[in-house]
């Protein structure tokens, strides 16, 4: 089974009809989608179905329900579905995910953490052999956090092609703050290995985050150019 709903910025329900079909989808196994009104998919989909409300429901390419439906309702309409036993990948929505907002909390994080490294130190660089730990903690910590977690929200918003998501960014979030702690820890303890081992880890995270955004970015195949028709969204 097949759930698509379809969403646009400008819609005010559809923040709430997400959440309901997230927590279904969370419950039930089927393969579920949130495609935006400027995501080209979405468009040809609107057009095919000559939808003309948003929020959408659309179970196996029929048009089954229009506006925010209940928790029930909406269980009732996937019936055929059965438990999940195990989370699968889903495309981002219009909502900041769970692993998203997990990088943006831990950037703060560590934005506190180099706020009081500079408190002590007087500045983040250090004339001694410590100096790279406060720069990491803002550079990698902070800033590069506050990339992956903005970067793989708002890049399939502004490019109209989705992020697939699932346990890999956990591990691009796991491998960036054990690399910064690993490496941190290295330079305190003067330990050539865990700092390398750290600085591995960073890299890794790197790689994680270019192999999720490329596709983005970079689609093998899309259509593009195709006009949206007008939509009105769901009282």
């Amino acid at each position: 089974m097949k759930v698509e709903l379809l969403v646009s910025e400008w819609c005010p329900t559809c923040p709430q009809a997400e959440r309901v079909w997230r927590a279904v989808a969370a419950e039930r196994d089927f393969e579920f989608a949130v495609l935006d009104m400027a995501q080209p998919e979405g468009r040809e989909l609107a057009q095919r179905l000559r939808l003309k409300t948003i929020p959408a429901v659309v179970i196996d390419g029929t048009l089954t329900g229009l506006g925010v439906q209940s928790p029930a309702e909406a269980h009732r309409m996937v019936a055929a579905a059965p438990l999940r036993k195990r989370a699968s990948p889903r495309h981002a929505g219009m909502l900041l995910s769970t692993d998203n907002r997990a990088f943006i909390v831990s950037a703060m994080v560590y934005l506190m953490l180099a706020g009081g490294w500079l408190l002590a130190h007087g500045a983040l660089l250090t004339g001694d052999a410590l100096h790279p730990v406060g720069l990491h903690l803002f550079s990698a910590g902070f800033v590069v956090q506050l990339i992956y977690g903005v970067g793989a929200h708002m890049l399939p918003r502004f490019t109209g092609n989705p992020i697939v998501m699932g346990a890999w960014p956990w591990l691009q979030w796991a491998c960036l703050n054990a690399g910064v702690a690993l490496l941190a820890a290295g330079f305190i303890a003067f330990s050539t290995m865990a700092a390398v081992a750290g600085g591995a880890l960073m890299w890794v995270s790197l790689a994680i985050f270019t192999v999720r955004v490329w596709p983005v970015l970079w689609p093998s195949a899309r259509t593009s150019g195709r006009a949206a028709i007008p939509l009105v969204p769901a009282e």
